[in-house]
């Protein structure tokens, strides 16, 4: 083999440190700008030619060399020069050098800037910031998430959402400032890279976060993606030694044990399917509970707070509920358990207690001073409540969460109850015996047919049902899907008007963008989708406690939301003070919460007539048809 000749070992070094970028090219710059400056005040020194100065004497080296450099940096010197021929001839070859040189040198920084601006732009530097909220992955779900985190940070100075996709940086700001806007107090930083990549996570500074929200962006194919970010954060080889607080979702059942097994006591998981089948059947059932769950789960209003309060130690739960003005208590979180929701009214509260409250901030959660409440037992009821009656329930539509809401709704309803399934689906009611087999209260029938066929809709008899679930087909795309949802709800907005029945009906989209358009009107046409997970997971993001406490709320078993009759706790007719409705809710071993005015019920500026936790101290004077927003059992 031939030895590579001196020339060659040079051009190769040369091609190796020009590699290296901007700097080594800067350098060699000045090396060769160094070289040629010494050579033409050498010749110039040596050949005498520079003129002499006003002593006689000669210039020294020193001193051309310096005449030199000043006019490679600055051509314009050179226009008063005297001297010989020869020696302008050099001086003007020095310039000629030092335009050429700057001229490189210029062309080099300006690339070299545009080169940063560029690296900026794609969105890779380094975050440096520290207690931060991060999100990992995009998805339509971030921009509920980013507007919630933002607003429960509204008090807090300095604040830094940091948001890592697989979308172009320019593309993400793009999408957040039209999306949400301005958000005063809280930055938001934009990174690319891969939410499961060890090297992307590190941008994001996930090790000095506060919180970490794992996006699911794929349907149900996104659990695997979700649990290997998973294992990227819990077992990163530069993990900090302090626990991490993640919240996440998975779709599908059977990956939570894995994703359990992955996040370990680090990780809140959200299973989708189950959450927004459970409020789906709840919120059809009950008009007006949709608006509590927003009350509640939102940044916008009234939120729920754990907080030790000394002065309740030694007092039973019952006795807290009236011990508060403008907070409502719901909940025990003991010092060495998880969350109760409802405890039982006798309870005692010991030190290390935390009340779980309803309140419009963490700091509004304060014990009423004074004297006691005024109650008006005269006007509490004790009767009996009106006994339950079977209802009929009308499920339109096919997704996979289907045979999960009849499960749901079967542990809710009494026996005789009937649903009704319609779908374009061949293998629906396989399916529905497969996975739904003996339910105890309810007898389901399936039919098939097209959901957008106005004949269809009027042999449905859809008056005669109380309830009517719409749900997006799976299979299609989602514009599709939400086009053909939107058809039908027109279709049924219609029918019930023309009918003159009440019905309740409760819609699912998939695209965020297109709800605006099916111009909700009720409180009991709430659009139920996957922002209902994200405004879940933004409250668990805040605090942890609250996902086991939602999940306890939304479970069939023990005490969740409802609305009952007012009539069935007061007097109708008679003012009294939201206390009185507290004491008459804890005779029966529930709590008020709220309540619900029917003649304000499509009034969207007034919630639809819902009104969470209102001061206590408030005279109100329910009608037969107002509610009671009750925490109960039943």
């Amino acid at each position: 083999m031939t030895r590579p000749s001196l020339g060659q070992r040079f051009h190769y070094a040369f091609d190796n440190s020009m590699a290296r970028g901007p700097i080594m090219l800067i350098a060699w710059l000045a090396l060769v700008s160094a070289a040629f400056i010494a050579v033409i005040a050498g010749v110039v020194w040596l050949t005498g030619l520079s003129p002499t100065d006003d002593d006689g004497s000669r210039p020294g080296f020193l001193h051309i060399a310096w005449i030199s450099l000043m006019r490679t940096l600055d051509a314009g010197t050179m226009g008063g020069d005297t001297g010989s021929h020869l020696y302008l001839f050099s001086m003007l070859v020095v310039t000629l050098g030092g335009i050429f040189i700057v001229s490189v040198l210029i062309g080099t920084i300006g690339s070299s800037i545009d080169e940063q601006v560029a690296e900026l732009k794609k969105g890779r530097s380094h975050v440096l910031e520290n207690g931060h909220t991060v999100i990992l992955g995009w998805s339509p779900q971030v921009f509920t998430l980013v507007t919630e985190i933002a607003t429960a940070n509204a008090n807090k100075p300095g604040s830094c959402i940091v948001v890592l996709g697989e979308k172009g940086k320019e593309e993400m700001d793009d999408e957040i400032r039209e999306r949400i806007g301005p958000t005063p107090n809280t930055r938001i930083v934009c990174r690319t890279g891969n939410p499961a990549d060890l090297n992307d996570l590190e941008i994001t500074s996930v090790h000095t976060s506060r919180a970490v929200v794992i996006l699911p962006t794929g349907g149900i194919t996104s659990d695997a993606n979700v649990i290997k970010t998973l294992l990227a954060i819990t077992n990163h080889p530069r993990r900090r030694p302090e626990p991490y607080h993640v919240v996440t979702a998975i779709h599908e059942p059977r990956n939570l044990a894995v994703a359990r097994m992955v996040g370990k006591e680090e990780a809140e998981i959200v299973l989708v399917g189950d959450l927004i089948s459970r409020v789906t059947v709840q919120t059809c059932r009950q008009s007006g509970l949709s608006v509590v769950y927003l009350e509640l789960m939102d940044f916008g209003g009234d939120e729920i707070y754990f907080q030790e309060e000394a002065q309740l130690v030694g007092k039973t739960f019952g006795e807290a509920l009236l011990a508060y003005e403008d907070s409502t208590i719901i909940g025990l979180r003991p010092r060495d358990g998880g969350p109760i929701l409802n405890p039982p009214m006798d309870r005692r509260i010991g030190p290390g207690d935390c009340v779980i409250a309803i309140s419009e901030d963490d700091d509004t959660v304060r014990v009423r001073s004074g004297p006691a409440p005024k109650i008006d037992a005269s006007a509490i009821r004790e009767s009996a409540p009106s006994p339950r009656q079977p209802e009929r329930t009308l499920i339109l539509g096919w997704n996979w969460r289907v045979t999960s809401m009849l499960s749901e709704l079967d542990a809710y309803v009494v026996a005789g109850s009937v649903a009704t399934v319609v779908a374009d689906r061949a293998d629906g009611a396989e399916e529905i015996a497969r996975d739904c087999p003996g339910p105890a209260h309810l007898d389901i029938d399936y039919q098939r047919g097209d959901l957008t066929d106005r004949a269809l809709l009027e042999s449905l008899d859809v008056p005669s049902y109380d309830h009517v679930i719409l749900l997006c087909d799976e299979g299609r795309d989602e514009q599709e899907a939400d086009a053909r949802v939107l058809m039908t709800l027109l279709h049924l907005r219609d029918i019930r008007e023309k009918s003159g029945r009440e019905f309740s009906i409760v819609s699912e989209m998939m695209d965020v963008r297109n709800r605006a358009l099916a111009d909700v009107t009720r409180a009991d046409d709430f659009i139920v989708g996957e922002r209902i997970v994200s405004l879940l997971m933004a409250q668990v993001a805040e605090n942890k406690e609250l996902n086991a406490l939602f999940a306890d709320i939304f479970d069939p078993e023990g005490s969740e939301i409802y609305l009952k009759p007012a009539g069935d706790y007061i007097e109708p007719g008679k003012p009294v003070n939201f206390y009185t409705v507290v004491e008459a809710a804890r005779r029966r071993g529930q709590i008020a919460i709220g309540y619900r005015v029917k003649a304000l019920s499509t009034d969207p500026e007034k919630a639809y007539g819902v009104r969470v936790n209102p001061p206590k101290s408030e005279v109100i004077t329910f009608a037969d048809a107002d509610k009671i927003v009750v925490v109960a059992e039943d």
